[in-house]
């Protein structure tokens, strides 16, 4: 873990956290050479679309469609007031 000054953190402040961006480092950052806080990057994130894309479709269009047909069996379409 590289070690930075609270001093030079704010005159190149810039540079250190393109730093972190780009390498994944973390940054130490001491005040009279006393530990006072950490630097980290980000955890990265994706969006749903990027998270199933390597997904396999697990049933079939026709399958999809007659297990919809199956979970209804049973149920009715009435509106019913929660609240009565």
């Amino acid at each position: 873990m590289e070690k930075v000054s609270a001093t030079e953190l704010a005159r190149n402040t810039r540079e250190i956290l393109d730093r972190v961006v780009a390498l994944g480092d973390t940054i130490a950052v001491e005040r009279n050479h006393a530990l006072i806080a950490q630097i980290l990057p980000a955890e990265r994130t994706m969006t749903a679309q990027q998270a199933l894309a390597g997904l396999r479709p697990m049933l079939t269009s026709g399958q999809g469609s007659k297990w919809i047909e199956e979970s209804k069996e049973g149920l009715d379409d009435t509106l019913r007031d929660p609240w009565a």
